[in-house]
């Protein structure tokens, strides 16, 4: 038997979601029990498993009673795992005990034939007990017929819901239920529950390599345990290493490589920032999980150096970063824009790889101001006015510069740009003005070049008919035309086609 299934939780100790198990020690304890209960939360956390355990507090014949004592008054509520109430729970052969899954009895008709038999006394359990799993499944109709029964239930009978999707189950039902939320679980609960398997499976593993598969989990019990299983495995009755899941998962380069990324964002080191990038990509990490994990290391550092404590427990950590707050505000920014954007992008690590471009060269201040730029927004483009009001052709008097060959210059808005091409002034002002707007759309308009203009319509070549649909798109053609406004100095009407 697979590990999540071999060691589920049997009683409320086992839990290891703290919050949840002072919850429920609280709530048994009293004199009187909820009729309905609804456990929410993402998948992996234990709902199913916390709610077969509430049904074995409710109806163990087992337990003993001893003096007055907050151990003994715990030990009262726990099942014992022993009684055939207990058992039969556990072997999921309880004839009260009713799991039901809402996605596949999710109509009027199932809810119908459910408030029929609710009527019905236990056969040998205290409480009926009906856990309906995935209960946002149900339909409307069938939510309204389940709710005269959850107004007003038999004394016998004990609900409890449980869902990934709260948002979707109806507040009525809500209001008559005693909720509980299952947070993802902390990197200490998780290797909590790590190391009760490992002990009960005479393991060794390295805290580390706990950590490690901590991290990978997403606060997952239910994903965690099967990584550990699967390292279990790998190691073949030897120690489970940090070595051994950071070579079978690729989590520890990653985490290696987020440290290293982030040193070359403090140097502005473009070069090799790109050249880490092509390495993820040779390897194929995956660009989002790599920029989440990027903008996490940068949070933490960033309450770091605030002053407050990251009580979330996930992510990177630097506790010497040289960037002060500010920048590390604005790279945050950059970098969460770049991953909103990724679904589009034509290649998974453009948006990244233009954030380091953005990041790397120098801010206008500190820059040579004799040397060209065309960073950043249209905006800080001089006027499309003649060049000759600010360049002279090589070999005019003044130039001082011996003459080549004379050269006509006229004004750029004015210019037929079908002689341009991807290297001139323009077209890199061009698609500057639509990177300070976008992203992925100024990576799009990359792969694309000027066909044809007439001083008022640009006629743009797509390779591909994506690159096509994509800049016809009304958002993107907005951008487009507001980019070569302010580049042009006028209207100028943009149209798209695909090369033959």
């Amino acid at each position: 038997m697979v590990f999540y299934r071999k060691y589920r939780p049997q009683t409320i100790q086992e839990l290891d979601n703290e919050e949840i198990r002072k919850k429920l020690y609280s709530v048994l304890s009293g004199s009187s029990v909820p009729h309905a209960f609804l456990f929410t939360g993402p998948k992996g956390l234990g709902k199913t498993s916390t709610a077969r355990i509430v049904a074995k507090c409710l109806n163990c014949t087992g337990r003993k009673t001893e003096n007055k004592n907050q151990k003994s008054e715990i030990r009262k509520i726990e099942p014992c795992n022993k009684c055939d109430q207990c058992t039969s729970i556990t072997n999921g052969t309880n004839l009260d005990i009713l799991e039901i899954d809402g996605a596949s009895n999710r109509g009027i008709d199932e809810i119908r034939d459910l408030r029929e038999k609710i009527k019905l006394s236990p056969v040998g359990a205290h409480k009926k007990v009906y856990i309906i799993d995935e209960v946002h499944m149900l339909t409307t109709e069938a939510f309204n017929a389940l709710l005269k029964t959850l107004e007003e239930p038999p004394e016998h009978v004990v609900f409890v819901l449980c869902t990934t999707e709260p948002h979707k189950v109806p507040a009525t039902i809500l209001s008559r239920c005693l909720h509980m939320q299952f947070k993802k679980a902390t990197g200490g609960e998780l290797i909590r529950s790590f190391e009760r398997i490992i002990k009960k499976e005479s393991l060794e593993a390295e805290k580390e390599a706990l950590r490690v598969i901590a991290d990978f989990s997403d606060g997952s019990f239910r994903d965690g345990v099967k990584i550990l299983e699967e390292m279990a495995l790998l190691a073949k009755n030897k120690k489970i290493t940090k070595e051994l899941v950071e070579r079978n998962y690729s989590v520890a380069s990653t985490q290696y490589q987020i440290a290293q990324m982030i040193r070359f964002l403090e140097d502005r080191d473009v070069k090799g920032a790109l050249g880490a990038i092509a390495k993820l990509e040779n390897e194929g990490i995956e660009m989002e999980y790599f920029m989440q994990g990027l903008i996490e290391a940068l949070h933490n550092s960033l309450l770091l150096k605030i002053g407050v404590e990251n009580t979330s427990g996930s992510g990177l950590t630097l506790d010497n970063l040289k960037l002060e707050i500010p920048e590390i505000k604005k790279l945050i920014n950059l970098l969460s824009e770049a991953r909103s954007e990724l679904k589009y992008a034509a290649l998974p690590q453009l948006p990244l790889e233009l954030v380091i471009i953005e990041w790397g060269i120098k801010p206008i201040s500190e820059r040579d101001e004799s040397a060209p730029s065309f960073r950043g927004p249209a905006a800080n483009f001089p006027p499309a006015a003649p060049l000759t009001s600010s360049i002279r052709a090589v070999g005019s008097p003044s130039s001082g510069v011996t003459p080549l060959a004379k050269k006509e210059v006229v004004n750029v808005s004015q210019q037929d740009m079908a002689k341009y091409d991807k290297n001139d002034a323009f077209w890199m002002a061009f698609l500057d003005g639509v990177k300070a707007y976008n992203y992925s759309i100024a990576g799009v308009l990359r792969g694309c070049s000027i066909k044809s203009y007439d001083n008022k319509v640009l006629l743009l070549e797509a390779k591909y008919k994506f690159h096509k649909d994509k800049l016809n798109e009304p958002k993107a053609k907005e951008l487009l035309n507001k980019a070569c406004r302010r580049v042009a100095k006028k209207d100028v009407k943009i149209e798209i086609v695909l090369r033959k």
